[in-house]
């Protein structure tokens, strides 16, 4: 599993997914979500606001979160 397999969706799903890992939406910028987990409180995850998330971003995003592609994919997958 890679890049090509991660989900072009929503801003706002990937949030859902990110919170269902976890992780808490701390504020909604202008065109921005921030989310902060707990056991990672130097990190904090950016989504944009946008009708497609760019697979590149999610993958960053991810890794920041400690997660790999098929990871991801999986946690997406079970909403």
């Amino acid at each position: 599993m890679g890049l090509k397999d991660l989900p072009l969706d929503k801003g706002r799903i990937h949030v859902k997914v990110f919170e269902s890992l976890g992780w808490v939406l701390r504020r909604s910028e202008k065109n921005h979500y921030v989310l902060t987990h707990q056991n990672f409180p130097n990190v904090y995850i950016s989504i944009p606001d946008h009708d497609e998330v760019d697979r590149r971003l999610l993958h960053d995003e991810a890794r920041k979160a400690g997660l790999n592609d098929k990871q991801y994919r999986q946690a997406y997958d079970r909403l």
